[in-house]
């Protein structure tokens, strides 16, 4: 369960944090009430950020292969846009 740390007790306590992440899963930092950063074990981080294959890999997996669906490409021109 993520626990909750202002951002002055997490800094007094990093240990503490860390050993939380580490242990009891992601922990939460706020600064002014509101979250500033997650705190997470280096195993979790890798478990999440790892690639599992590539976009072709991804597409041809796709559960909409052969499924004869067809898209169409609109012709419209691009809207103007004032900056």
């Amino acid at each position: 369960m993520s626990r909750k740390w202002p951002v002055a007790k997490a800094k007094a306590k990093l240990s503490a944090v860390i050993e939380s992440a580490l242990s009891e899963g992601p922990q939460t930092i706020t600064r002014n009430g509101q979250t500033a950063v997650v705190v997470v074990s280096a195993e979790e981080w890798n478990r999440k950020t790892h690639r599992k294959g590539n976009l072709a890999e991804f597409l041809a997996a796709s559960p909409l292969r052969g499924s004869g669906l067809k898209f169409t490409r609109s012709k419209a021109k691009p809207r103007n846009v004032k900056l």
